[in-house]
């Protein structure tokens, strides 16, 4: 027997009979917003196979879980809608998988009413259980994912179901009303999917997790499911069809207008190139200086085949540049650090390596977070005399015979720095003879990319350099809290925690207010920085890319959110282009009868800082 009525404001469905269903508070106001404009084209076409790269196998399809936090993860779980999201212009609120929302009386719980039509990319629909089942599946051990674990059982306290399409979400700690909807704010993960064949500790997650969920990719919400996997070559996306539920939802008309996205595993950035201009891949990033300026003026780009796009955005910073792992020898030492700070010259190599093209980050923790980001810090210069007093107080005061600064025990003043890039090589070359200026010796270590991240996590580097993504608040405790040091599979690459963070953290963790956790944040940022464990590096604020002259885009194509055109390595872009088949013949017949077009390159500096 099922149940359909709405009755004093309370919507109560899909109900058995026997089951006393959770009811509403009464006085809910729900709210939505309908009201921002759209950011795509309805000159959209929909079809095609749009061909793109990346330059290393995934170690794994899971979301959580060993291995699991690298960049294809965006590709098989971040892009995917949640409860709400975020306009990229305005920044307000807007419907995602949830129509509607409502703030409870308690600053620790908004109610949410899910889109009746949204369903995974297997065909089955989401419901309710499958916000419910998020805590099941992230709260077990057997996902081996430590971060995810604390996160779902301190922060977030409770998903509760009122029907199939009425959730709430519940935190462990209150928070002001302008914080609500981001702290609570969620993706289902699709119960029916996970269905544990051994299960002895009874939490409903197989005890093989990590096993045997490596190479199953779960459904998502999104308009691509995954389709056709070639290991160590190739992975293929297909679109759901333009039926695909998001389209009942107004901001994703018109995007994501691909039917296929082929990825295919091309280990070398210049040989990916050669690919791309036999007309192999459909676009290209060129954000890299040498790329832009010097080797995108040949004859296809000359005879307008391929055009060329320069589009700023504002988007946040994460945290990176160089991670100092403070549990490695002579990187606990406060001085020893401040001097690399001094001795590392990221200003020399944006000038000199990268044309000038890029932006030094002022703080390590990262920028663009409006009141959360400490203004107030500013990256070390470098200053190789400078660098010496504190390497001289951290006991290298010993010159050897190579010009590297030694100690009274003989060890050397040597640092290795890993890498996931082979195009970093040249930066970190400069930075490597620039160090020697100082006495320090730093030594190059290129991993490939996958793997490299895999080698930071199990906290084998002495230095790293990457880059983390952020969202529009900063996340803390997973770089910073003790509870992550010195343990594998966590993001504290430095390994760098104290009781005074410690106690700052938890404290923005749990602070209801969003002033005085902007205060927090600020003062966090300054006991990193005073702790010198993050030389900050450079940031990017732009995407720069080349493209065939079949791949299309809105008029105004880059809002302040957009981080790439087209999915060039990540689907982060809006998924706002299509391919016009017309113009792919035609160019295609042009070059046959070496017709040319005029040589098109656009700047779109709209949304410039």
């Amino acid at each position: 027997m099922k149940l359909n009525r709405i009755a004093t404001g309370l919507l109560i469905c899909g109900l058995s009979a026997g089951v006393t269903a959770k009811q509403l508070p009464d006085g809910l106001v729900w709210e939505t917003n309908w009201n921002e404009p759209l950011f795509a084209s309805e000159q959209a076409k929909f079809g095609g196979t749009f061909r793109t790269s990346i330059m290393s196998y995934p170690q794994t399809f899971r979301t959580v879980g060993p291995d699991a936090n690298g960049a294809f993860r965006q590709w098989l779980g971040d892009v995917n809608p949640a409860l709400v999201g975020k306009h990229p212009n305005s920044g307000n609120w807007i419907p995602s998988i949830a129509n509607e929302w409502a703030f409870g009386d308690d600053n620790r719980t908004v109610y949410y009413r899910l889109n009746p039509e949204a369903k995974w990319t297997d065909g089955e629909p989401v419901t309710a259980d499958d916000f419910v089942f998020v805590l099941t599946l992230m709260r077990s051990k057997d996902i081996v994912a430590p971060w995810y674990n604390t996160y779902f059982s301190t922060v977030l306290e409770d998903v509760t179901k009122y029907d199939d399409h009425t959730i709430s979400v519940t935190l462990a700690k209150p928070k002001d009303k302008s914080d609500l909807l981001y702290a609570t704010n969620m993706g289902p993960r699709p119960k029916h999917f996970y269905k544990p064949d051994v299960d002895k500790n009874g939490d409903g997650i197989d005890d093989n997790f990590v096993r045997k969920y490596n190479f199953k990719a779960e459904p998502t919400t999104w308009a691509y499911k995954l389709d056709k996997t070639k290991k160590g070559r190739s992975i293929t996306f297909k679109h759901v069809g333009e039926d695909w539920w998001g389209y009942s939802n107004k901001y994703y008309k018109n995007r994501y207008n691909v039917e296929k996205i082929r990825i295919s595993v091309i280990r070398d950035n210049d040989i990916a190139k050669k690919h791309f201009e036999k007309g192999e891949l459909d676009a290209f990033a060129v954000v890299l200086p040498d790329l832009w300026h010097e080797k995108t003026n040949g004859k296809v780009y000359k005879n307008g085949y391929i055009h060329k796009f320069w589009g700023f955005n504002q988007l946040p910073q994460g945290a990176g540049g160089m991670w100092l792992n403070t549990a490695k020898p002579y990187l606990d030492n406060l001085e020893l650090r401040k001097g690399l700070g001094y001795a590392t010259d990221f200003d020399g190599m944006i000038k000199n390596v990268l044309r000038g093209d890029y932006m030094r980050k002022p703080n390590g923790m990262g920028v663009g977070q409006d009141e959360y980001t400490n203004t107030g810090i500013k990256a070390p210069n470098f200053d190789p005399k400078l660098a010496v007093e504190y390497f001289e107080k951290a006991g290298f005061d010993i010159i050897g015979p190579d010009g590297i600064r030694m100690n009274s025990k003989g060890d050397r003043l040597s640092f290795e720095i890993t890498y996931a890039a082979k195009h970093h090589t040249p930066r970190l070359s400069y930075i490597k003879e620039q160090a020697k200026r100082a006495g320090l010796e730093y030594n190059l270590k290129l991993i490939d990319g996958s793997s490299a991240f895999k080698y930071v996590l199990e906290k084998k580097h002495d230095i790293s350099f990457h880059t983390m993504g952020s969202g529009e608040q900063p996340q803390y405790w997973e770089y910073l809290h003790s509870s992550n040091a010195n343990k594998p599979q966590t993001n504290n690459f430095t390994n760098f925690s104290t009781p005074e963070l410690d106690e700052l953290v938890m404290s923005f963790r749990q602070e209801f207010s969003t002033e005085q956790r902007q205060v927090l944040s600020r003062e966090i940022q300054k006991v990193v920085d005073d702790a010198a464990v993050i030389i900050p590096g450079y940031m990017v604020p732009y995407t720069r890319e080349a493209y065939w002259r079949w791949m299309k885009f809105p008029e105004q194509p880059m809002t302040k959110k957009t981080e790439s055109l087209f999915s060039i390595g990540t689907p982060s872009d809006l998924g706002t282009y299509w391919i016009d088949k017309d113009a792919k013949k035609e160019t295609k017949a042009a070059m046959k009868k070496k017709q040319v077009f005029e040589p098109v390159t656009i700047i779109n500096d709209t949304y410039k800082f």
